[in-house]
């Protein structure tokens, strides 16, 4: 089932997220609906508060990645990163900070360069509960810098120069109105 996404303004984006454990209620159904409306609104990463739930549950599927040409150096850890990640932990950071040009799909029509660290190890629980310590790089690395900051209540805005900030205000303010064409289900703010 495709759910709505929560648009910039939502209360939900922007709190700290609390952890579930095996039973949380429909889990697996969840994390199916989760994948669903990421793929439908051609995402590659969806962060449960982004659907309205206040939990360290995010997903991120980089296959569509693997056959584009920019890609093709890492094309084969792309077809295989189709991952869920519950109760993340960040637990390093490291390598060269470089600019990507990033967009949300709760914050549509605003593209940015955000730095970000070129790796990062990760601890997290798969759909089976079974505990994880990964380190990722490249695309893999900032999708889930990026999710990651979902669940701790930050948005890629967040991340700009001040001047960056002023100059997507007023597209943010619209967003939170609901004044922004969208070809997916979104919830905005009331």
């Amino acid at each position: 089932m495709i759910l709505p996404i929560r648009a910039f303004g939502d209360a939900v984006l922007r709190k700290h997220c609390h952890e579930i454990d095996q039973d949380f209620p429909q889990l697996n159904e969840l994390i199916t609906n989760m994948f669903e409306t990421m793929q439908s609104a051609n995402g590659i990463g969806l962060a449960a508060p982004q659907v309205g739930l206040d939990i360290r549950l995010f997903v991120a599927d980089l296959t569509p990645l693997a056959d584009d040409e920019d890609y093709a150096d890492i094309a084969d850890e792309l077809r295989q990163f189709k991952k869920v990640f519950i109760n993340a932990r960040i637990l390093e950071e490291t390598g060269e900070e470089w600019k990507f040009n990033e967009g949300c799909l709760s914050i549509p029509d605003v593209r940015e360069d955000v730095k970000r660290k070129e790796t990062v190890t990760i601890e997290y629980y798969d759909e089976n509960f079974v505990q994880h310590i990964d380190t990722f790089s490249d695309m893999r690395a900032r999708v889930i810098q990026h999710e990651y900051d979902h669940i701790e209540g930050i948005l890629f805005t967040d991340h700009l120069s001040s001047l960056k900030k002023k100059l997507v205000k007023g597209k943010l303010m619209k967003i939170s109105h609901g004044d922004v064409a969208v070809n997916y289900k979104m919830r905005f703010p009331k």
